[in-house]
């Protein structure tokens, strides 16, 4: 691979001239005066235009793995101005009492000690591979066998301080070789959000000191980049990876793609283009971009698109469209759609607010969302909270809600909040903030203290009023039994008051609701969350411990729910990360200098 050069910093400070003094003329005094006023000008003018500054820390183009089939006819370039100043989003630092801080720094070490129990669990049975099997121990292999755990949690290891092992996982990198790999069936959102952006993120974090993650960052970029040549430019979301095979180069869209496979690219490819200075990879996300906004305001759902999109269109004005003409869509912000929406506000604010659009995609898909997604679920307690359920609508029907939550949705709450910060709207934070708490009561109301994976609630007629009623309960759990045999069923699947029924009753190690808390600790400084957040780990912490490391388990609806033999690479990237955040003095990753992917890797925003 050609090596990376960094750039030399050329301009200078300028020369202010030397004091002036009682003896000196008055006009000499006022030239004086006007040559400094211009001098001053003049250095404002190149600061905040960007003129005269090194805009990336390398000047790097690579050189691709093949010739392209169908190349791309012109390349977008990367906004290159200076960045706009946003509104601020964490709250001004608040000083902790001796007795608050010995409790918050207890609790940041038995974070820190079950990832590295984790950790060790993974480095004496499955090193360098994909994944833990936490119960039987060995190692599965789903992500081509590139170290998916290790590289995924690169981050994690910098931020709590294991800089040892940090330097052990590098070591070991240099033998992960994503380009000659043969047979490998690459998943092309899975493969970015944790290798592409676990390389990024370590290096921002690390300061740029470790040049191999670049290395590595762009030798998988280029295995990624050939998933985008394709005749419409809009990339494959699976396919078999050779560097030699010819067969293996005729990529083609997807007639029925997942819209999160879609949008979920842009934070990666965007922060990749920034440091290599190569805007290839802006240009291939970019032309996504521009056919989702242009398709926004002409969906089933206008402002939403649907779940599952046609990318395989030609010589349209709208490359992308529905795969169910005709039939029925389903719009959400959980599996199958989450992180595209996640990914508007993050890129406006990675691309320091020079490009609106991601602004306006945004502001477009919340106001339906709000009115159409979100309701308020009846609780005992009658709690003011918010879920975020699903709507399904057919061409020139009414949408239909679907009240179910999904453990992937509560990403929402952070996602909202965020959005309202750096968008100036304040009622976004407020709506955040009972999303999230939406998920803490999920989380509150079964006996293991987990919340499931999918479960149903009893939405209430409006979002201002909602009391407690036993028998709309009854009839949400079954509207044709007769009332003992619900309650027997009610028994039989120990549902918890509120809870309609449970879809799926496993907990994966999933970050999303801990993602919420986090964000919403570091808006508000409220130490409601960081309680909350603490309960959470503690609930997770006693039902998936193993001898090796942590596992999912089967079954949150029960006491002693069974552990099952998976640890995603998520646990030790995203969750322990998001709740060491938690309990980290609040300048640790500040969200007014990173934004995080939606693999909780934060990669530098710009100033």
């Amino acid at each position: 691979m050609p090596s990376l050069k960094r750039k030399e910093k050329t301009d200078e400070l300028p020369n202010y001239p030397p004091p002036l003094t009682s003896r000196i003329p008055t006009k000499r005094v006022t030239r004086g005066l006007i040559l400094t006023s211009l001098i001053c000008c003049l250095f404002l003018l190149l600061r905040y235009s960007g003129l005269g500054q090194p805009r990336f820390q390398y000047n790097y183009i690579s050189i691709p793995i093949r010739a392209e089939k169908f190349p791309p006819k012109s390349i977008i370039p990367l906004p290159r101005r200076r960045a706009k100043k946003l509104p601020k989003i964490q709250h001004e630092p608040v000083p902790e009492t001796p007795q608050e801080k010995s409790i918050r720094e207890s609790r940041l070490k038995e974070v820190r000690d079950a990832f590295l129990h984790s950790w060790k669990g993974y480095k004496d049975q499955a090193w360098a591979q994909d994944e833990l099997r936490p119960i039987a121990g060995g190692y599965k292999t789903p992500f081509c066998g590139w170290a998916a755990t290790m590289v995924d949690s690169l981050d994690t290891l910098w931020i709590m301080g294991l800089k040892d092992e940090f330097e052990l996982a590098l070591g070991e990198l240099r033998n992960v070789d994503f380009t000659h790999k043969v047979g490998c069936n690459i998943n092309l959102f899975e493969t970015t959000i944790r290798h592409l952006g676990g390389f990024l993120s370590a290096y921002d974090l690390s300061g740029g000191k470790y040049v191999i993650l670049v290395e590595k960052a762009v030798e998988l970029a280029e295995v990624l980049y050939t998933a985008f040549d394709t005749p419409n430019r809009m990339p494959t979301p699976h396919f078999m990876w050779s560097a030699t095979d010819p067969d293996a180069r005729d990529h083609s869209a997807s007639s029925s793609i997942v819209l999160a496979v879609l949008g979920s690219l842009s934070l990666e490819f965007t922060r990749l283009s920034q440091i290599t200075g190569n805007d290839k990879y802006f240009d291939g996300i970019q032309k996504i971009m521009n056919e989702l906004e242009k398709w926004q305001d002409n969906t089933v759902l206008p402002g939403m698109w649907p779940a599952m999109v046609d990318s395989a269109r030609y010589n349209h004005s709208v490359l992308l469209g529905s795969p169910y003409v005709g039939g029925e869509e389903q719009y959400t912000l959980g599996a199958l759609a989450d992180s595209t929406y996640e990914y508007l506000p993050k890129q406006y604010m990675l691309l320091g607010g020079q490009m609106k659009s991601y602004r306006t995609m945004y502001e477009k898909f919340v106001k339906v969302a709000k009115e159409y997604l979100f309701f308020r679920p009846m609780t005992v307690g009658d709690e003011d909270i918010l879920i975020s359920g699903n709507i399904d609508i057919a061409a020139g029907g009414e949408p239909r809600l679907s009240p179910d939550l999904q453990h992937l949705t509560c990403f929402t709450g952070g996602m909202l909040a965020i959005a309202g910060k750096i968008f100036n709207r304040p009622e976004d934070v407020i709506d955040g903030g009972k999303l999230t708490d939406g998920c803490v009561w999920a989380y509150r109301n079964t006996v293991t203290g987990i919340m499931p994976e999918t479960f149903t609630a009893v939405p209430c007629a409006n979002r201002t009023s909602c009391t407690w009623d036993s028998q709309k309960w009854l009839k949400a759990v079954d509207p044709y039994a007769e009332e003992a045999l619900t309650r027997q069923r009610i028994e039989v699947e120990r549902l918890s008051p509120g809870f309609a029924n449970v879809r799926d009753a496993r907990y994966l190690l999933r970050p999303e609701a801990i993602e919420s808390v986090f964000i919403m600790h570091r808006i508000t400084n409220n130490p409601y969350w960081r309680e909350s957040g603490w309960n959470m780990f503690k609930a997770i912490q006693a039902h998936t411990l193993t001898p090796l490391a942590h596992s999912a388990i089967n079954d949150v609806m029960k006491g002693a729910p069974e552990q099952v033999d998976e640890m995603e690479s998520f646990w030790l990237a995203e969750t322990l990360k998001y709740f060491y955040l938690l309990f980290s003095e609040n300048d640790v990753v500040s969200l007014d200098n990173y934004v995080l992917n939606t693999e909780a890797h934060p990669l530098r925003r710009p100033k």
